[in-house]
């Protein structure tokens, strides 16, 4: 009913049309050609008119089919728009026309300036109107509720949806075959899909079916510990069945996927971290995460270790904490296979981890 409606609409804006065209254009012909030719100018607005209205039908559903595709697009737009920026932005434009018909109003009288500046006017100081209205607009929603503005809102509310930028994380295969990722995704601090690229699991598989009896544990563990963060965790685990055979390094599949995915790779591998950085792809690095979780140990204070062996350097020992960071005891040779209270010189932060120099209490008591 409403293309119809538009087709008879736009039939007689045709004819309208055309009538003004032939009643204007056929005076003017007559002149230069003759007026012999053109003695019945009145019947040729009519002619104008029905030539118009045929016109307009003709056009109408091309016409019409325009109109609403330019209307499905207006209104996608204007979905994804706020409506805080919809009525920001119509109040901006409102106060931009009104003052644009002040101003105009003042030079009006002036014979090209007060046609051309009005419309200048009305333009600029529309979109002004418009554009800071909605930059504004938590100002003006302060400014008319008499509600406290926090500057910061609208930077936490950037921050809070860059956390969902990137909702993917792909495991390599070394992080799976490490196994702590299961214990990470047990607490809690890991979110979002795990993504299991197929090349990973024919890498897994490659492994576990290896001849090599290490090899093999170390795939069948890895297995085993994706059938738990899935299963046993209730983490969301997606096989991804992409490959990229134009490429044969699986460290080079994980980038081009993560490109393509906007996913962070989750990886123990130093190498693979540091191509990843290189191409723009974030990484999550479980050493760097358990170098960050070890507890700080600051120079002077002290602990009770247990020397197992002898140091690179004489006389030294060595002990280890139970996350894995080792102490080196100054002195500390002729107490392996001892517990004893040692006194903390140094720290040392290595690629490696995180070393700890100590010497023995009571080599410190007798200093």
């Amino acid at each position: 009913m409403i293309d119809k409606l538009l087709a008879v609409l736009i039939s007689g804006l045709s004819a309208w049309g055309g009538y003004v065209l032939f009643l204007r254009g056929v005076p003017v012909l007559s002149e230069v050609l003759g007026r012999s030719l053109f003695s019945a100018i009145n019947f040729w607005p009519l002619v104008g008119a029905v030539f118009g209205g045929v016109v307009g039908l003709l056009i109408s559903p091309l016409l019409i089919k325009r109109f609403w595709q330019f209307t499905l697009w207006i209104e996608s737009r204007l979905n994804k728009i706020p409506m805080s920026d919809i009525i920001s932005g119509a109040l901006g434009l409102t106060i931009g026309l009104i003052i644009a018909n002040l101003i105009g109003t003042a030079f009006s009288h002036l014979p090209l300036i007060g046609q051309v500046l009005p419309v200048l006017l009305s333009i600029i100081l529309g979109y002004l109107g418009m554009n800071l209205a909605v930059k504004k607009r938590e100002e003006l929603v302060a400014f008319f509720t008499g509600l406290p503005w926090v500057g910061s809102k609208e930077k936490n509310k950037e921050k809070a949806s860059m956390s969902n930028i990137y909702p993917y994380k792909i495991l390599d295969t070394s992080v799976i075959i490490d196994g702590r990722i299961a214990d990470i995704c047990k607490t809690g601090f890991l979110e979002g899909t795990l993504i299991i690229p197929v090349f990973v699991l024919e890498e897994l598989q490659h492994i576990a079916d290896s001849s090599d009896l290490l090899k093999r544990n170390r795939g069948r563990r890895g297995l085993d510990i994706l059938n738990r963060i899935q299963k046993e965790l209730g983490m969301y685990v997606q096989i991804d069945s992409r490959d990229f055979d134009e490429i044969s390094e699986v460290d080079s599949k994980l980038v081009k996927l993560g490109q393509m995915m906007k996913a962070k790779i989750v990886t123990n591998d130093y190498n693979l971290n540091k191509v990843a950085e290189l191409q723009g792809v974030p990484v999550l690095n479980i050493n760097e995460l358990s170098n960050a979780v070890k507890p700080v140990v600051l120079p002077g204070e002290e602990m009770v270790v247990h020397i197992i062996k002898d140091g690179k350097e004489f006389g030294q020992g060595v002990a280890y904490l139970d996350d894995g960071t080792m102490i080196v005891v100054d002195g500390g040779k002729k107490h392996i296979g001892e517990t004893i209270g040692v006194l903390v010189t140094s720290v040392l932060q290595t690629a490696a981890g995180r070393m700890i120099f100590a010497k023995p209490k009571a080599l410190e008591r007798a200093l």
